[in-house]
């Protein structure tokens, strides 16, 4: 498999992963603390058209892409600047799209920002993080 390719599949499952384990726990405490609503819960079932599946899924599956996307942007860089352009990158980014891409291209208007943006960049900032993990451990795992 190519390095690029490879990359990608690694970042899929690692940002797939991180939404489960880093995105949505801190969700869960944030849910706790009364940053996000009690009928915003965390690793959510509510079905997502158009085919219904768990939001909880759809939400890896969009931390997969996104994974698989910026793996091969993000993981060339070492030490510090590995771990704080996966935080950064994670934590900007993503929210930018959540709320200025995603809500027009469903006919809905831009969310309020505060505090939601905030939320959003640690939220997404904690994905950052997990997935970056979690590329780290599957590659030890490969040079083994």
């Amino acid at each position: 498999m190519p390095p690029i390719a490879r990359l990608s599949t690694l970042g899929f499952v690692g940002g797939a992963l991180a939404v489960l384990i880093f995105h949505q726990s801190l969700w869960f405490l944030f849910n706790h603390i009364g940053l996000i609503p009690p009928e915003r819960p965390a690793w959510p079932l509510d079905p997502i058209p158009p085919f219904g599946v768990p939001s909880v899924n759809s939400k890896a599956f969009w931390g997969g892409v996104w994974g698989a996307v910026l793996a091969p942007l993000l993981s060339r860089w070492r030490g510090g600047a590995y771990w704080a352009g996966w935080i950064i990158v994670a934590a900007i980014a993503l929210p930018l799209v959540a709320f200025f891409v995603v809500p027009p291209i469903k006919g809905e208007p831009v969310p309020e920002l505060w505090p939601r943006f905030l939320v959003s960049m640690m939220v997404n900032g904690a994905w950052g993080l997990g997935t970056a993990l979690f590329l780290r451990l599957m590659s030890a795992a490969r040079s083994d």
